[in-house]
């Protein structure tokens, strides 16, 4: 059984536009869908500061391989704003998306199904992210970090 997610109406608004102007495959966007629609869907305001959303630097370890990663999530026209971007698009990038600190999630990714770890989540500077979701049309400037 998957862990519960929680995703901001902004976050949601913002990759179901790239669902509709992006050509993924079948199965890349059923499950991009799939979690969608299991999440709880709350007010910017109302994500809880533990929560992977779009502009958040995450530490997160692939149990199966004990790799670990320090990315920040954003969407696939973002990547360029950040030294250690991850594709909200991506397998692990979709996986990463609500989860809290300390959560697990199993995900399908090229290599085969691996287990996803969250060990930490920072929200960044909202004048360096906000800048650019406003010009992309998607106000999500927070003030307040993790």
């Amino acid at each position: 059984m998957q862990p519960n997610i929680i995703i901001s109406r902004t976050d949601l608004a913002a990759v179901e536009h790239l669902l509709e102007r992006t050509k993924l495959s079948d199965d890349c966007a059923l499950a991009i869908e799939n979690e969608l629609d299991r999440a709880i869907i709350v007010s910017l305001n109302e994500l809880p500061k533990n929560v992977v959303a779009l502009g958040c630097k995450v530490s997160f370890e692939i149990l199966d391989t004990q790799k670990r990663f320090i990315k920040t999530l954003c969407l696939p026209t973002e990547t360029h704003l950040f030294e250690d971007p991850i594709s909200v698009l991506t397998p692990i990038g979709t996986a990463l998306l609500g989860l809290t600190k300390g959560q697990c999630i199993k995900w399908q990714t090229q290599k085969g199904m691996r287990t996803v770890q969250v060990n930490k989540i920072k929200h960044i500077l909202p004048d360096i992210y906000g800048q650019q979701r406003h010009i992309n049309g998607f106000q999500t400037v927070r003030a307040d970090f993790q």
